[in-house]
């Protein structure tokens, strides 16, 4: 993985499946984790797995995290710092959540819960199951994955060592919700390196990377981005930009639910 920390990580949830009972429990290399629960029941079933990944998002702080617990929710701002508030003006979501506990940052990190919050989801169900062994079940698998955040969570997945029918990944999502299909994703940088003269003897000869920069975005269309598609509509994000004069450096994320669509991007 990406980060030695996924490793630490996934060594704790060795530990950890490994107190539970839980049987073939591994960590390969890769930072993989698998463990199996053996079926209680005579007949052949399929194998069910369920997956989590264990990294989060890097755009943001994701250590010294200060949970804060908000217990029967009455639907209001929720204050996590002066600076920063959820409001269910800006996140409609939370008007939903009124009389749950919700679990919140301090404002200054990520809280982590994607996809923490499905690890704990799986390995509870694990618990729970094997308290209650008069609930029948066929074989189940878990696994937890590295590096999902940055697009490399299934590069070295092992799917005949896991060995699982089907496959649910528990990440996010509408309680009861299902999705049953994916986009195609793709990463691009584009370097744009310009040449720096002094402002008062530049005229036809300076090349202002920043400006150049903001004229490749400015022809990419307008509408074609996330804050204005929805469903199966693909899109173009830039997602970062950074640069001084001289050079200037635009990072972006292509999206696409069809596959020819999704190449025309690529090539544009």
């Amino acid at each position: 993985p990406s980060s030695t920390v996924q490793i630490d990580f996934a060594k704790t949830l060795v530990s950890e499946c490994t107190q539970l009972g839980l049987h073939d429990v591994s960590l390969d290399e890769n930072g993989y984790v698998f463990a199996t629960l053996p079926s209680n029941i005579q007949e052949e079933v399929p194998t069910i797995g369920f997956i989590s990944h264990m990294d989060t998002v890097p755009d943001y702080p994701g250590n010294n995290v200060k949970p804060q617990i908000i217990e029967n929710y009455n639907g209001t701002d929720i204050t996590l710092n002066p600076e920063v508030t959820l409001s269910p003006r800006q996140f409609p979501v939370l008007k939903t959540l009124v009389g749950e506990t919700l679990i919140t940052t301090d404002g200054t990190t990520i809280l982590g819960g994607d996809d923490k919050a499905g690890i704990a989801e799986i390995l509870t169900a694990m618990e729970y199951l094997i308290a209650h062994p008069e609930i029948p079940h066929g074989t189940i698998r878990i696994g937890f994955t590295p590096d999902e955040e940055i697009g490399r969570g299934v590069d070295y997945f092992d799917v005949k060592k896991f060995n699982a029918d089907f496959a649910y990944t528990i990440d996010g999502c509408a309680v009861g919700e299902l999705q049953c299909e994916n986009f195609n994703a793709a990463s691009a940088t584009i370097k744009i390196k310009g040449l720096s003269v002094h402002p008062g003897s530049a005229k036809g000869k300076m090349k202002n990377a920043l400006a150049i920069a903001c004229e490749f975005q400015n022809h990419l269309p307008a509408h074609e981005v996330p804050e204005c598609t929805e469903g199966h509509e693909g899109f173009y994000h830039l997602h970062a930009f950074e640069g001084h004069l001289e050079e200037a450096t635009l990072h972006y994320i292509l999206r696409d639910h069809n596959r020819s669509l999704f190449n025309a991007r690529k090539e544009k």
